[in-house]
């Protein structure tokens, strides 16, 4: 269900994203507004653009969100004010902790409206490290900043 939800946002946001592009034109007066005059097949056009969005929207969630691994020795125990400081610097809060999982929800208003409500990173602790899930752009990004934070732990002679 989650990925259907996250397909079913990424084609909404797609197809609104063209239309606010598609008024601007036509308030600057660069385009016509009449849709048989903008697109060559008229509507028709407009039924192919809209399936194109939706073939791309359908794959997405695939590719968009990930889980990557951090590899970081240690508990969670001793390393949970760690994990959220860091996550913290990065610009999320602690939004739930259960077990051996933390959740973080960006600061940012701002930044979850852009990112549709999909800026949830999850933080698991794995054998050998912790499992990072979340928006592809940011795993990457998050993963290596918790395996910098506890590297001069592991190597305390560096």
């Amino acid at each position: 269900m989650k990925y259907f939800l996250r397909a079913v946002k990424f084609f909404v946001s797609t197809c609104a994203m063209v239309a606010l592009a598609l008024l601007v034109l036509v308030l600057l007066g660069l385009v016509s507004s009449d849709i048989d005059v903008m697109f060559v097949q008229g509507w028709t056009s407009v039924g192919k653009i809209a399936l194109m969005f939706a073939a791309v929207s359908a794959i997405y969630p695939r590719f968009g969100y990930r889980t990557q691994m951090a590899h970081v020795l240690g508990e969670l125990e001793g390393l949970r004010g760690d994990v959220i400081s860091c996550m913290e610097d990065r610009g999320y809060v602690l939004e739930s902790e259960s077990g051996d999982t933390l959740t973080f929800r960006s600061r940012s208003t701002l930044h979850r409206i852009f990112r549709l409500g999909e800026d949830r990173i999850t933080v698991t602790k794995a054998l050998g490290g912790f499992e990072v899930e979340g928006l592809s752009r940011d795993i990457f990004r998050l993963a290596n900043a918790l395996e910098y934070r506890f590297r001069d732990r592991e190597n305390p002679e560096q």
